[in-house]
């Protein structure tokens, strides 16, 4: 494959002016790792003689510190940087540049093969192959792989695989070395070489922008550092297009179906660098090419209307939406049509006889809405009885032997959905059988055979889900959305359970009344306090506990203390199955990342001999507790999703594989090149964990969120527990979190389009 050197390096990528040392050895162990600024602490064994540094002849294994995202334990280096003494921990090398090269000594050869770099060949078949060959291996495996057969235990399959890997590991380290010189990571480049094979170099240096559409972890920014290195002008359409289309995805990320044209043209001017006079011309041409829909929308209280620009899956998504709820409702045909005429009475007191308990007024209302209208919302906060009335809407359909679908966001809301109704529940993505792609095998042309359809946890369904979903419901259906309008909207873009509310063109119920068994839980009072803009009481409840601690790092350290030693031991609950921690934001020193290692290192520690495997700032183990970051439609039975949480149930050096086992109870096996796909979930941020419930919740407030610290948030993050409430952290972070209303609403056109078509 030619490999040509780029025209010029990224500014990142230019030399120190300390380069003056150069060490090589073979990375031993990974003990520290920031996945945030690639920050790393590693454990090197020095070649004997070599470097310009004052490395000794002895075999002790040198510190160094510094970038090493990407490299792999068990792959010799060649590290560039420079020597450093640390007041604490002495001599070290400081690197700002690593390559990787095969090792020379049997001993490094043996430690290279058998550390799971290549497919196929574990520290058993490493050590064979290295006592056969002895260090001629390398040139065997290149040259004359036919021979690996000679190897005791190796037969022609297994040769032919390690064949195979070899190749692909040589093609691979070719990309490497010209994408390193555009600022690429190894890891990165592993994953352009998988999509575009020998095409890579020739797609980075033509087509960069591609990579942010084609490839999983690649954006905009890091496509934009590689165009800029093969030559592509700052202020050239395609990168001002790619810009536009990147800052309509960011705008997507934080929730918004759309943005205003002045904003989207304001924030590409601060992401390109250009002038907006560049800019807004563009904008035409990207629609012109359907890679983005401009429309007219109406001002809320004005006159004027404003001009959106949509990405079209969210355009789409929303006028389909709107079209199928108001179809939905306006349906002549009723599949429940016994309700009509039903003596609500005796419907009542034979529900009562059933279940043990009456109706509250507004209960009541919310079970006749949705038995007689073919689209009701019911809304409210904990305590308040939404589960109850599901229950009992449940049990008046099947007592007319109505076909009962239930469904829920997540697998954990299934699960629960299911317990309470008695009745089986699943996640909407199975209901609707996603198919490789993501499109649905229930839809309008194929609608799900259900009288009555009940989602639950509604208020953390996207835009493009709910579309899916309400397509899929038959004419003539009923469907009930659940769900409290107080809590955060959803992680994907929308505010569908808010929009669908505040239209007013659908029937909908708000319970407000906390029933009195509700009322001995701190959980549902400080809930309810908090959403009100209340203090908690933080010393009334025995499920609810406050942690006083006013520095960043000690709350850290708290919190992690809480969660492996306090919690188990005063409760019983197991620390990784049964508590959560929830934290408001994911960077910082009490963020969800940072408390992610801390609880890795006191649940699920490093041990000698046991199989890990470290991608980019991460580090797998067995036993870790693990999330989903996006949809992956070609895992599983039906898709894997984001949001998706699991523990990783064994792992193989090997065959380059994990497996992951869900909270759906599903075995998921991941392939070493897909753990970009994984994040530690011993901590999660409170956006993520909408939708779930979990025995235990840990909460860290600190000032340094303080632009996140706001009511809804910390209102959810408390209704995510249904034993126990810790929170942990500064009084004025708290006070902080319940005084401040949540910020601006998203850019939605959903309630404008159901008012449309009413």
């Amino acid at each position: 494959m030619p490999l040509s050197p780029p025209p010029a390096r990224p500014p990142q990528a230019a030399q120190q002016p300390w380069d003056v040392a150069v060490l090589d050895g073979v990375l031993e162990r990974v003990t520290f790792s920031n996945p945030e600024t690639g920050y790393t602490i590693a454990r090197v064994a020095p070649d004997r003689g070599t470097g310009r540094g004052p490395v000794s002849a002895s075999t002790e294994l040198v510190t160094v510190v510094g970038s090493l995202l990407g490299a792999q334990v068990g792959e010799s280096l060649r590290l560039r940087g420079r020597w450093t003494s640390h007041v604490k921990y002495g001599r070290q090398f400081e690197a700002h540049s690593y390559t990787t090269v095969l090792p020379a000594t049997e001993q490094g050869i043996r430690r290279y093969l058998g550390s799971g770099m290549i497919k196929g060949i574990g520290p058993v078949m490493a050590e064979r192959m290295v006592s056969h060959f002895g260090a001629g291996i390398m040139a065997i495996i290149d040259n004359e792989p036919e021979r690996l057969i000679e190897v005791p235990g190796l037969g022609p399959k297994r040769c032919v695989r390690i064949k195979d890997a070899w190749a692909e590991q040589k093609a691979i380290k070719e990309v490497m070395i010209f994408l390193q010189g555009v600022g690429v990571s190894t890891s990165l480049a592993v994953k352009i070489y998988k999509k575009y094979g020998d095409e890579s170099v020739t797609t980075v240096q033509k087509e960069p922008y591609r990579l942010a559409q084609d490839v999983w972890g690649i954006g905009f920014k890091t496509a934009d550092v590689i165009a800029a290195s093969v030559g592509i002008a700052a202020d050239s359409p395609e990168r001002i297009k790619a810009g536009l289309a990147y800052t309509l995805s960011e705008a997507a990320d934080d929730g918004h179906c759309y943005l205003p044209e002045p904003a989207l043209i304001a924030s590409a001017v601060k992401i390109l660098g250009v002038p907006a006079a560049q800019i807004a011309p563009l904008i035409g041409d990207l629609a012109a090419e359907e890679l983005a829909v401009t429309e007219e929308l109406p001002v809320a209280g004005a006159p004027e209307t404003l001009r959106a620009v949509y990405l079209p899956p969210f355009f789409h998504a929303e006028r389909s939406l709107a079209t199928a709820l108001c179809r939905l409702l306006a349906a002549s045909r009723g599949r429940l049509a016994a309700f009509q005429s039903v003596d609500w009475d005796k419907a009542f007191a034979w529900l009562a006889a059933r279940t043990g308990a009456d109706l509250a007024p507004g209960q009541a209302d919310a079970v006749k809405l949705a038995l007689t209208r073919k689209v009701a919302v019911l809304t409210g906060g904990p305590g308040c009885g939404k589960s109850f009335t599901v229950r009992s809407v449940v049990e008046l359909a099947k007592a007319r032997n109505a076909k009962v679908v239930l469904a829920a966001p997540t697998g954990r809301a299934a699960k629960r959905l299911a317990e309470l109704t008695g009745h089986e529940a699943a996640t909407i993505h199975r209901l609707l059988k996603l198919q490789p792609g993501g499109d649905p095998e229930f839809d309008a042309g194929n609608p799900l055979d259900a009288d009555l359809v009940v989602v639950d946890e509604t208020s953390m369904v996207d835009v493009i889900l709910a579309n899916k979903l309400v397509k899929a419901v038959a004419p003539g259906a009923h469907l009930l959305l659940v769900g409290d309008v107080d809590q955060l909207p959803s992680v994907g873009a929308g505010e569908v359970l808010r929009d669908m509310i505040t239209a007013g063109t659908l029937p909908v119920v708000r319970l407000t009344k906390i029933f009195r068994q509700a009322q001995q839980s701190g959980i549902v009072v400080n809930a309810h306090k908090v959403n009100a803009g209340q203090s908690p009481a933080l010393a009334a409840y025995p499920d609810f506990f406050w942690f006083n601690s006013d520095e960043t790092e000690a709350t850290a350290q708290l919190v992690a203390d809480i969660v492996a030693r306090r919690i188990p031991a005063k409760f019983g609950l197991d620390p990784r199955r049964d508590v959560q921690v929830l934290a408001p934001m994911h960077r910082g020193p009490a963020g969800a990342g940072n408390l992610n290692l801390l609880l890795q290192e006191a649940l699920t520690p490093y041990r000698d001999g046991a199989p890990e495997r470290r991608y980019g700032g991460r580090v797998f183990r067995v036993g870790d507790k693990v999330t989903q970051l996006r949809n992956n439609y070609d895992k599983g039975a039906a898709g894997v999703f984001n949001g998706t949480t699991g523990v990783v149930t064994g792992m193989s050096l090997e065959d380059h594989c994990l497996t992951v086992r869900t909270d759906e109870d599903e075995e998921i096996g991941y392939d070493f090149d897909e753990l970009d796909e994984l994040a530690h979930a011993y901590a999660v941020t409170i956006h993520r964990s909408q939708g779930s419930e979990y025995p235990a919740v840990v909460i860290p407030l600190t000032t340094s969120a303080w632009m996140m610290l706001q009511r809804n948030l910390l209102y959810t993050g408390i209704t995510r527990a249904k034993k126990l409430v810790v929170l942990a952290g500064s009084r004025r972070a708290l006070a902080a979190a319940v005084r401040t209303e949540g910020t601006g609403r998203r850019h939605t056109a959903l309630a404008h389009r159901l008012r449309q078509q009413a």
